[in-house]
């Protein structure tokens, strides 16, 4: 597999092993919603409140990662100038991963202004956490792409066009690669899912390679990519770039 035939594409398989054909130092910035390692609780309020996206589907998202693919990411970034969401229980360990190599971090966050009420013994989840870490890694000019904290309701209408139940809001993604990355930098996002990062790239005519190990998602993901949400239908995106 050579580096250049990947490049604006979103590979289907395994990122534990695909990575491993990226040349060192060739990336510009990662930008990655892993797995999160989490306990769901709330029972029936839960389930109910999830519509189609059941207990059982979102659980499958929520197995976490094996941490050893931290120092691929450390190999083939040029700078470090990486976004990882997370869930709070893998915010101290990848903190303390980061910090074997000086890197500077600042925690970003998603408030969502409508969560859904797991029950009454427990938070709500009204905030999701997006860790960045860099070094030697030039901020762009301007302040409007710099705020910490981005504010939203649950993006369900993403949930439903591209049958994702983590899915991250484009435009707040689009703020991130805004901040951190210039025209024809190269985007990794290792956990491709349904493809928000690939898109944001694409749209900010940055370069990207995907990675996703599911076949329905990396269908959707690379349909999307071609202006083609998962029903098959044509979007916006399509004629906007046409």
């Amino acid at each position: 597999m050579e580096f250049e035939e990947i490049i604006n594409t979103i590979q289907l398989g395994n990122c534990y092993e695909l990575i491993k054909y990226i040349p060192n130092n060739s990336i510009d910035c990662i930008y990655v919603d892993i797995p999160y390692d989490s306990t769901f609780s709330g029972g029936g309020t839960m389930k109910h409140k999830l519509g189609k996206y059941i207990k059982d589907e979102v659980e499958n998202f929520s197995h976490g990662i094996d941490y050893s693919i931290l120092e691929e990411f450390i190999r083939v970034m040029k700078n470090i100038n990486c976004f990882i969401w997370c869930s709070k229980n893998q915010i101290l360990d990848i903190m303390n991963f980061f910090s074997r190599y000086n890197a500077d971090m600042n925690i970003l966050t998603w408030t969502k202004t409508n969560p859904i009420p797991f029950g009454s013994s427990i938070w709500l989840s009204d905030i999701e956490y997006c860790l960045h870490f860099y070094k030697d890694a030039g901020f762009n000019i301007g302040w409007e792409n710099k705020k910490k904290n981005y504010s939203s309701p649950i993006n369900n209408g993403d949930k439903e066009l591209y049958r994702h139940p983590t899915i991250k809001p484009l435009e707040l993604v689009k703020r991130h690669l805004l901040n951190m990355t210039k025209e024809n930098d190269i985007v990794l996002d290792c956990f491709c899912g349904s493809g928000t990062t690939c898109v944001a790239a694409k749209e900010l005519n940055r370069r990207f390679i995907g990675i996703e190990i599911d076949k329905e998602y990396h269908r959707i993901a690379t349909n999307r990519i071609n202006g083609i949400l998962a029903n098959g239908q044509m979007s916006i995106f399509t004629y906007l770039n046409n």
